[in-house]
């Protein structure tokens, strides 16, 4: 079949090239942007003379039967097309003859598909946000039910300090907001309009950019035509995003998973969300956090992969280009579907607030409490403090208990600067409810970060 570019060649391209070199396949998803580019390119031509009202109109009408084909499922896609834009423009022709060749007038596949591609990279961004949103909602709900539910705050795994499980989740929501702001931050900042730079060096045709940025919701042009067209930091940056969150939502399901076996035993996922063992019927195994876990590698692979293909591409544009968009494609579906299935496992999730409280029982969670009453009330330089603290705990574990549960007599007589004051201190609540500074457990604390998190919420528009 004759290429559309085929003018200077003397021989038809190998099967073997057109399987190698196409990539309509994948790129057939930004059908959608790159007719509404095409259809936003030949008013503009209009309005600056280059096309007629008739052409105009005929191209618009062609297109428009392209997109309700694509739409359908009779439009035929083959990989001797190429590309996705060869494809809808050899069907334009088909339909309207002729005067379809001229849509591509002062354009070229270089910003045609920087436009497709970035315009569906800056939607993504913000679909992705508001995706994050929901699952921020589930887990500040979630934590709104907990603000005083003991559960071990740990450091290298090991049992450290008591904190409250509303306190943890936030932590999680943290991440996502963050999450959230370099998602609508990169929307932004890449929502400028390559279309008119053509191959790399602009056009001579008398063109007006900033219409065509306005008709596709573009907030202005891009400077440097050559940067342009080879440009693929939007690319880049929705991967470090993807990859980012990723990252966070592993963490999460690593816990997820610890937390759901018998040894932890804090939570139970859902029916819905777990599955069985082939072989083991007493099985209940966390595949979804696992699979969520997993996951990860892969979307790193993929930034990792265009980062590899980008860091060695002379100006302007180069076929290698052409590797950016299937692990674009693949981290975008990872992520939506990651966020879904992970919302509605937490939303369906048990939490065993006994089995989290008795956790609490181990490990001499109030042991800095001690420490601090030495500091505070018997002016000990935290040093000496430590190391008495430290005696405190080898005593309890000689007596197989823990050092909130030592009698007063048992700590006077190791330093008898310790007076009874010192008890409640070492109650696990009294010691959760003691951390008061900014951005602490403290029930007290935990609600201002709550309200935070809702007022978030609430005012974020995506």
């Amino acid at each position: 079949m004759e290429k559309m570019w085929s003018g200077r060649f003397g021989q038809s391209a190998s099967s073997l090239l057109d399987d190698f070199n196409a990539s309509i396949m994948f790129d057939r998803r930004l059908y959608k942007e790159d007719i509404e580019g095409s259809m936003a390119h030949a008013r503009m031509l209009q309005e600056q003379g280059i096309l007629t009202e008739d052409e105009c109109s005929a191209i618009t009408t062609g297109l428009k039967q392209v997109l309700a084909e694509i739409e359908n499922g009779t439009f035929e896609w083959r990989v001797a097309d190429e590309d996705l834009h060869m494809a809808i423009e050899k069907r334009l022709t088909a339909i309207i003859g002729d005067v379809g060749g001229k849509l591509h007038t002062a354009r070229s596949r270089n910003d045609q598909v920087a436009v497709d591609f970035r315009r569906y990279v800056i939607r993504k961004n913000i679909e992705i946000a508001r995706l994050l949103k929901q699952l921020m909602e589930v887990i500040v709900d979630l934590a709104s039910r907990h603000t005083e539910t003991l559960i071990p705050g740990m450091t290298h795994l090991q049992h450290a300090q008591p904190i409250n499980f509303a306190f943890h989740l936030l932590a999680y929501a943290s991440m996502f907001e963050r999450d959230i702001e370099r998602f609508k931050e990169s929307a932004k900042r890449n929502n400028i309009s390559p279309l008119g730079c053509a191959a790399l060096a602009g056009t001579p045709h008398n063109i007006d950019r900033h219409m065509t940025a306005r008709a596709l919701d573009f907030d202005g042009v891009s400077i440097n035509c050559l940067d342009t067209v080879s440009d693929r930091d939007f690319a880049l940056e929705i991967l470090f995003n993807i990859a980012t969150m990723m990252m966070h939502i592993s963490r999460l399901s690593e816990e997820l998973v610890l937390w759901s076996s018998y040894e932890f035993g804090f939570v139970e996922l859902s029916d819905a969300y777990a599955t069985g063992s082939s072989i083991m019927p007493q099985k209940k195994n966390p595949d979804v956090p696992e699979l969520l876990r997993g996951k990860t590698g892969r979307v790193n692979g993929n930034l990792i992969s265009l980062l590899t293909v980008m860091k060695g591409l002379p100006l302007a544009y180069n076929k290698d280009t052409q590797e950016d968009k299937e692990g674009v494609f693949d981290s975008v579906d990872t992520a939506e579907i990651s966020l879904q299935i992970l919302r509605e496992a937490l939303a369906t999730m048990e939490v065993k607030a006994e089995n989290m409280s008795r956790a609490c029982n181990i490990g001499h969670l109030s042991a800095t409490d001690l420490a601090d009453y030495l500091v505070e009330q018997c002016h000990i330089p935290f040093r000496t403090a430590h190391f008495i603290t430290g005696k405190a705990v080898a005593r309890a574990e000689a007596l197989g208990i823990d050092v909130s549960e030592l009698r007063f007599e048992e700590l006077h007589r190791i330093d008898e600067r310790i007076d009874a004051s010192v008890m409640p201190k070492l109650q696990l609540r009294s010691s959760m409810n003691a951390r008061t500074s900014q951005g602490g457990t403290a029930t007290v604390r935990t609600l201002e970060q709550l309200i935070y998190f809702e007022n978030y919420l609430k005012e974020l528009e995506l």
